[in-house]
């Protein structure tokens, strides 16, 4: 048996492999793409084409529990994506002023975030992989099936589309949202349960741009980790990214073709201009459109990997990252979690690797990393979905939850003004903390409840029907 095989090579897969290489596994990781082209990150990732990964072209960030990960177990990989230009971010500065008492509390150190492209993170994650002298990196290679125990309670291998036979007694699928692994236990006579999955319903159209004035930014990041919001008919964010570029990305409703428009660069220009906190990002005399505006619907929901959705029994076989969960992307969680996911398993599968049990311990681990952040993704995306579609139709709002806990935008309002509320909500948003441990607290509760109205209006977004007028005019025009 040769040590344990990834498959896929993405930010979870090389994570992945990386954890399991750091516990002294030798690891073997098999990704279908092409190598990567060589150089420095923040040059190749220019170079870099991924049409077998449509998200890799959008925005993303490591949140406080991605970065919390890599200081804790990789902090070489937090140094060598500084040094390839990714930025640091102190969310402390977007404590409202009335909120703050001025003094530091404990746990204040770990409100940050890592501003970075995805491909450079990956290049970045690649190059401390390959440094490892027990790993072996190897492309366009398909794995096609499992091979198991008579029992099909445990892997024993697995088959790639050359007609090489892999003998192991650990895979892991790191193979995205699609989950090859199910389809493999499907070839296999083991089918797994269906997915628990809840839909999205947004579409986002995002273009990356260059600051023209290095080092200086437009505006301040409002959300801590971004500019812009989401209001109660759409979402436009800025993020800040590595080497001076940043992505502004437009959120809508999918069944909204009157927003279809926005694929047209001066349509989604205007209306990024339209909308608060986000007009100086969308200036063309501050940043240079370095990509074409790209749509893309965002994916389920997903949840894989609870210990009754089937694969997650069959010693072997640990789905990490999309394959085991995915969250609404619009929360930005995905890299963070499969990162805390895949050095949890490392550490499982070095201390236990032949227990009886292992499968379900393991199924056990994923779902403790993951179902919080699905259930809250659910009842964010239904609240928000139900909200959106009211202003498209023109119903009336959806009334307000009696679940009791205070829904987000509660929360948002009353931040404004008490730095206790402040720092719940942003360890959550951050990953930090679940939701469950922080909203559903009685004494964050009344704080929420009690909390001072702001002292100033937020800024207006604009009217669904200046939004919709703004994209019609200069998509004629």
């Amino acid at each position: 048996m040769t040590g344990p095989v990834v498959v896929g090579g993405s930010v979870a897969g090389l994570a992945a492999g990386l954890a399991l290489a750091l516990r002294g596994l030798p690891v073997r990781v098999l990704e279908q793409a092409p190598v990567p082209p060589e150089g420095p990150p923040e040059k190749a990732a220019e170079l870099w084409k991924r049409p077998t990964v449509a998200q890799s072209g959008h925005s993303h960030i490591l949140t406080s529990l991605g970065v919390r990960v890599l200081r804790a177990h990789v902090p070489q990989v937090l140094d060598a994506a500084l040094e390839a230009g990714a930025r640091m971010l102190d969310l402390m500065r977007a404590l409202p002023v009335r909120a703050d008492d001025g003094i530091r509390r404990q746990g204040d150190e770990e409100l940050v975030a890592l501003a970075v492209r995805r491909p450079v993170f990956e290049l970045v994650l690649r190059q401390a992989l390959r440094s490892l002298p027990n790993v072996t990196i190897s492309h366009d290679v398909k794995v096609v099936g499992l091979r198991t125990t008579p029992s099909g309670n445990r892997v024993t291998g697995l088959v790639t589309g050359d007609g090489e036979d892999i003998p192991t007694h650990a895979v892991v699928d790191a193979t995205g949202r699609r989950s090859a692994s199910r389809s493999w236990l499907t070839a296999a006579g083991l089918p797994p349960a269906a997915a628990r999955t809840a839909p999205t319903r947004v579409r986002a159209f995002t273009r990356f741009y260059r600051l023209r004035s290095p080092g200086t930014l437009p505006g301040p990041l409002n959300r801590g980790n971004a500019a812009g919001g989401i209001w109660d008919h759409y979402a436009a964010v800025a993020h800040l990214a590595d080497n001076d570029t940043y992505a502004l990305t437009v959120g809508v409703p999918t069944a909204d073709p009157a927003t279809t428009g926005l694929r047209h660069p001066a349509a989604f220009t205007a209306v990024a201009r339209l909308s608060p906190h986000l007009a100086a990002w969308a200036d063309p005399a501050v940043g240079e459109p370095i990509s074409a505006v790209r749509p893309i619907t965002l994916p389920p929901n997903a949840l894989h990997c609870a210990p009754d959705a089937g694969a997650g029994p069959i010693a072997g076989l640990y789905p990490v990252g999309d394959a085991a969960c995915v969250t609404d992307p619009l929360f930005g969680r995905g890299m963070s979690l499969a990162l805390r996911h895949a050095f949890l398993l490392a550490e499982f599968l070095a201390d236990e690797p032949a227990a009886e049990e292992q499968g379900e311990r393991a199924a056990r681990i994923a779902d403790g990393v993951y179902r919080p952040w699905y259930e809250q993704a659910v009842r964010e995306d239904t609240a928000r979905t139900a909200l959106w579609r009211a202003r498209v139709t023109g119903c009336p709002p959806p009334a307000a939850s009696e679940s009791g806990r205070a829904a987000l935008s509660e929360v948002a309002r009353a931040a404004a003004a008490d730095g206790t509320v402040w720092r719940g909500l942003t360890r959550v948003l951050m990953g930090l903390e679940t939701a469950e441990d922080v909203f559903d607290d009685e004494a964050f509760r009344r704080r929420v409840r009690t909390a001072p109205e702001p002292a100033a209006a937020a800024p207006r977004p604009p009217t669904r029907e200046e939004l919709v007028a703004a994209v019609r005019n200069e998509v004629r025009g």
